[in-house]
C-alpha cells in the first residue's frame, strides 16, 4: 500500500508544551524516522483554547489551529483521566483539575482528597490495600485521543487508546507526569511512575494509541 501523505514529511511537529509528552511521542515516532518538533519550539503560537467535551475534540481542536498556522503536519492529543468513584471526572479537564495553571502535584492532591473524602462519607468502596499499606481508593482509566492533521489535504488520521488501572493513596515511583505516581496497575503489580519510557510505551494510553494510528498512515 501506498503510506500516508503525512510520511513524506521529515518533521512531524507535535501540538503539546508538555516536556513529558514531547519525549514519549518522540520515542514512538523516531522508529519512522521522523524528527519530531513541538510547540516549544514555536513560541509564536498562543495557547489554544480546548473547548471540546471529548477527548477527541479537544485533539482534533488543537491539530488543525497548530497545521494551519504552521502548514505543516500536527499530531495533536487529548488525554486525561477517568475515575470510576468520580463519575469520570476529571476527564477533559484532567490537566486543570485544580485550576487553570494547576501544576500535576496540584491535581494529585486534589484527587486524593476527594477520594478520601469519599472514603469518610462510606460514598465508595473498600477496595483493600497494597503490601507498602497504600490504598486502593478507585478504579480508573487512562484515555488518549490522537489526531493528526495534514493542512495540505484537510484530513486527519485519528485513533484511541486507554489503560485501566487503580487510583492509591501514596504516590509509586518517580518516573512521568501527570497522575501517573497514582495511577497502580494491578496485571503487573507496579505503578505507572515505576516504568521505563520503553516499558510504559508498550501498555500505556499513548502507547495504545500511537499502535492504533501508525498503521492507519501506511493505509493508501
Amino acid at each position: 500500500m501506498a503510506k500516508h501523505a503525512v510520511l513524506s514529511h521529515d518533521v512531524i511537529v507535535v501540538a503539546t508544551k508538555n516536556a513529558g509528552k514531547v519525549k514519549e511521542f518522540a520515542h514512538a515516532l523516531q522508529k519512522l524516522g521522523k524528527t519530531t518538533a513541538s510547540l516549544l519550539d514555536y513560541p509564536q503560537i498562543p495557547d489554544i483554547v480546548e473547548d471540546g467535551d471529548t477527548f477527541a475534540a479537544n485533539a482534533r481542536i488543537k491539530a488543525k489551529t497548530t497545521g494551519d498556522a504552521l502548514g505543516v503536519p500536527v499530531l495533536a492529543d487529548d488525554s486525561g483521566l477517568r475515575v470510576s468513584a468520580l463519575n469520570d471526572e476529571p476527564g477533559v479537564y484532567s490537566a486543570r483539575y485544580a485550576g487553570e495553571h494547576a501544576a500535576d502535584s496540584d491535581n494529585n492532591e486534589k484527587l486524593i482528597r476527594e477520594l478520601r473524602r469519599m472514603q469518610g462519607n462510606h460514598e465508595i468502596a473498600d477496595l483493600g490495600e497494597l503490601p507498602d499499606g497504600s490504598q486502593l481508593l478507585s478504579k480508573a482509566q487512562f484515555v488518549c485521543a490522537l489526531a493528526l492533521y495534514d493542512p495540505s489535504t484537510g484530513l486527519f488520521v485519528e485513533a484511541e487508546g486507554t489503560v485501566d488501572g487503580v487510583i492509591t493513596d501514596i504516590p509509586h515511583g518517580t518516573g512521568g507526569f501527570g497522575y501517573d505516581p497514582l495511577f497502580w496497575l494491578p496485571e503487573l503489580n507496579r505503578g505507572m511512575a515505576e516504568m521505563t519510557k520503553e516499558e510504559k510505551q508498550q501498555i500505556s494510553h499513548r502507547g495504545e494509541a500511537l499502535k492504533r494510528l501508525l498503521p492507519l498512515l501506511e493505509q493508501a
